[in-house]
């Protein structure tokens, strides 16, 4: 998998100095959509430690002085910090803004806005939620770069930034040190995604498991998929998927899955790609890559029981599909993984 691309695994940043939490600076900006400006809060706010210390500090800011902003429901919120936090950030989320003016429309910052973007530190992570990746292609950040924003603007994104690599088709995309997602949903997706890249899936599954979202949504998965919702009388397959993650280390047969809905294959499967979005043999690797990914992050297994306990049979099995999936062996996922959490530890 090329560099940019969705799913490539890259080494995270220091998730801020030892004797602190890694400080996330949330801009808040007139027109804002409330439930995008708390997933920030929500999905970082959640995160802890072994000791049950907080790995995130969320701070939201505003580009003017403390005080109403508004938003595209029928309240303000108060902000209580002004741009100067921006320049305290490890990392700043842009959320999604309905008043953006000549951000969306002409794909220039405002003054206000440009003043508070100068403050922030060079080699801070810039992440942007659905539309506010229009904020972060007018700073610049995005020039030359992949991205990803909302499926209804992504055309109007690409012509007006013809140099940003614009993928409409997938959930969130992670460039490194610059992180864009599509609208509401993906916004958590991509916060989940990168708790998992700082700190591990354990840490991310707690998360997800507490705020109850899936772990795990596959940056590369498609944002715009046209699935009619499930007639009530109809049957699911819930609960095969459930019988699947229960026997990942075993042989899993297609036939097997929809014996348990009691369907027949051809039904079974399309059924499967209404509800889940791919194909029951995609799926399967999926969980098995994040099995592989859990074992090799958490314990000292050998990369030839691991792929035995994920399902893939054979260490060169295993080895092949994470380095489709993540740009990387098995032994390099699990080096960086630990090297990471050294530089965590103080180590």
């Amino acid at each position: 998998m090329a560099p940019g691309t969705p799913g490539t695994l890259r080494t995270p940043e220091p998730p801020g100095a030892p004797d602190r939490p890694h400080r996330v600076v949330v801009l808040a900006l007139d027109g804002l959509l409330p439930f995008e400006l708390g997933i920030a809060q929500r999905i970082f706010g959640l995160a802890r430690d072994e000791h049950l210390r907080p790995l995130y500090e969320v701070v939201t800011c505003s580009v003017r002085p403390p005080g109403p902003v508004d938003t595209d429901a029928d309240f303000e919120i108060l902000v209580a910090n002004g741009p100067e936090a921006l320049a305290t950030a490890d990392t700043v989320v842009v959320p999604a803004s309905y008043e953006l003016g000549p951000v969306y429309e002409q794909g220039e910052l405002t003054g206000e806005l440009a003043a508070a973007l100068a403050l922030v530190r060079p080699g801070t992570r810039m992440v942007a939620i659905c539309t506010g990746g229009f904020v972060l292609a007018a700073a610049g950040y995005l020039d030359g770069r992949p991205a990803t924003t909302h499926w209804a603007s992504a055309e109007h994104f690409q012509r007006l930034f013809p140099t940003v690599r614009v993928d409409a088709d997938v959930l969130f995309v992670d460039d490194g040190d610059v992180l864009t997602s599509a609208g509401v949903a993906a916004g958590i997706d991509l916060c989940v995604h990168i708790v998992r890249r700082d700190h591990g899936t354990a840490v991310a599954n707690d998360v997800a498991r507490r705020t109850v979202v899936p772990p795990h949504r596959d940056g590369g998965q498609a944002q715009y998929i046209e699935r009619p919702v499930p007639d009530p009388q109809q049957s699911s397959t819930t609960g095969a998927r459930a019988w699947a993650l229960g026997r990942l280390h075993e042989p899993i047969q297609l036939r097997d899955m929809a014996a348990q809905e009691s369907m027949s294959v051809r039904t079974f499967t399309r059924r499967f790609r209404e509800e889940v979005g791919v194909s029951p043999g995609q799926w399967l690797t999926r969980q098995r890559v994040e099995r592989a990914r859990h074992l090799l992050e958490s314990t000292a297994l050998s990369v030839d029981q691991i792929a035995r306990d994920a399902g893939f049979g054979t260490a060169q099995s295993m080895r092949q599909h994470l380095q489709a999936a993540l740009g990387v062996t098995p032994t390099g996922y699990r080096r960086t993984f630990r090297a990471e959490l050294s530089t965590a530890c103080g180590g």
